[in-house]
């Protein structure tokens, strides 16, 4: 089945699974402590990222900066993997029947962003995980990247300089006018 997303169905998703993935962390309890670690897990998340892990700051009444630089670290840590393992994980599961598909799916859906980043190299890499939509991000960047042959450690630099830029712009958007909504 295929569906075609306009950028409304986007936010939504990615609300939707912000929402999940608090009630699914709610389990580690309304302390400071609990709150954080579920912003911590929902930025390493794949499609939710950053994005992802500052809305949930915001609708779980957490400051501003602190949950910037836990969003930030968090979503960092994933870009060294994907950059130096991803080609052999992918390798591995094209050999594995049950595996072959989620492979395939995963290069395919990469490829199609792919002309975003390869003309512009590091600068590419870097303005397509800065920009905070659905899509783009740390993951998707380092899987292009790494399907390109970029150089691993200058996009580990390019990638995580976008986190970065991603994450003031989504603090702004979550803590500013999320916030501006929610009172």
């Amino acid at each position: 089945m295929c569906y075609n997303l306009n950028r409304n169905d986007g936010v939504k998703m990615v609300e939707g699974l912000v929402t999940f993935f608090m009630n699914i962390f709610s389990f580690l309890g309304k302390t400071w402590l609990g709150k954080n670690v579920t912003i911590f897990i929902i930025s390493m998340l794949p499609i939710l990222e950053l994005r992802g892990g500052m809305i949930a700051a915001t609708l779980l009444g957490l400051d501003a900066i602190p949950s910037l630089t836990i969003c930030i670290i968090a979503n960092i840590i994933p870009i060294p993997f994907i950059l130096w393992f991803i080609t052999p994980v992918f390798n591995y599961f094209k050999k594995k029947k049950g595996l072959r598909k989620f492979a395939n799916w995963c290069e395919k859906h990469a490829s199609k962003k792919e002309g975003k980043i390869d003309s512009l190299k590091y600068y590419g890499l870097f303005l397509f995980v800065a920009v905070p939509l659905p899509t783009t991000g740390a993951w998707t960047g380092s899987l292009i990247a790494s399907l390109l042959g970029l150089d691993k450690k200058k996009s580990l630099i390019a990638a995580s300089l976008g986190v970065l830029v991603a994450g003031l712009i989504m603090m702004l958007l979550s803590f500013g006018v999320l916030k501006g909504i929610l009172k």
